[in-house]
C-alpha cells in the first residue's frame, strides 16, 4: 500500500483537484488591451521576427517567449522587453498569440 492509498483511506471524502500545466501556465499570463507588435527584420543578412509591446511583468513575457520557441522549435532570445525569434515566423506567431487571447498587430509588410 503506497502513500496515496493510505491518504485515501484516512480521508475518503477528499476530492483531488487536477490541474493541467498548460492551462495553469497560460492563465497566469496577464492579457493586455494594447496589441503586441510583430515585425520582421534582417540582421547580418539573417531574418528574425521581433515581438514587442507587452506591458505586463517580464516573467510572463519570458514564459510566452519560451512557449513560442518550443511550439515552433526555433531558437530565440528575450532582450530589452522584446522576444527575438530566429527566422520569419510572423504568421505562425500571430496565430499562436491570437489563440492565447492576445491582439496582435503586424508591422513591416
Amino acid at each position: 500500500m503506497d502513500l496515496q492509498d493510505q491518504l485515501k483511506n484516512l480521508f475518503p471524502d477528499h476530492i483531488e483537484e487536477t490541474t493541467d500545466e498548460e492551462t495553469s501556465e497560460s492563465s497566469k499570463i496577464w492579457m493586455q488591451d494594447d496589441p503586441l507588435i510583430c515585425k520582421y527584420e534582417k540582421r547580418k543578412g539573417k531574418p528574425i521576427t521581433i515581438i514587442e509591446g507587452y506591458t505586463g511583468a517580464n516573467e510572463d513575457f519570458k514564459i510566452l517567449a519560451k512557449d513560442i520557441k518550443t511550439t515552433l522549435s526555433v531558437g530565440g532570445s528575450f532582450k530589452d522587453d522584446k522576444i527575438i525569434i530566429q527566422g520569419d515566423y510572423r504568421d505562425k506567431i500571430m496565430q499562436l498569440l491570437k489563440d492565447k487571447g492576445f491582439s496582435v498587430k503586424r508591422v513591416g509588410g
